[in-house]
């Protein structure tokens, strides 16, 4: 399985909204991250991170890819997932979203190097 689909911590919902706790621990760096319908994103992994993403509102084809095989899934607002290290993933934006990308180290690291390759064309 190279996409993990993933539970939240908690959730409460009530007649003034709700509260979605994602994480308690385990994240480095959390970006929120807003794309157009149409609009591709990705073509890279990390060496050393585990990312997690939670889509908010939207929906995207999630494409992975590692020692040849493939996967593809869809996602929607509420869907909480991850890809671990040497996972290649693309988001293929079907609507506008906005989603929280969680990393487990950073993708700049303390020495100042960057945890993000682009995937080599064939």
């Amino acid at each position: 399985m190279l996409i993990e689909r993933l539970n939240t911590d908690f959730e409460h919902k009530d007649d003034r909204g709700t509260l979605v706790q994602l994480v308690r621990k385990g994240y480095s760096q959390i970006n929120v991250i807003t794309s157009k319908s149409g609009v591709f994103r990705g073509g890279h992994f990390h060496k050393l991170n585990t990312e997690a993403f939670y889509i908010i509102e939207g929906k995207c084809i999630v494409t992975a890819r590692k020692d040849g095989a493939e996967e593809r899934q869809e996602f929607s607002a509420g869907d909480f997932f991850r890809v671990g290290p040497y996972v290649s993933h693309d988001f293929d934006y079907v609507e506008d979203t906005v989603l929280v990308s969680m990393y487990s180290l950073g993708v700049e690291l303390d020495d100042g190097k960057m945890d993000s390759f682009v995937m080599e064309s064939k």
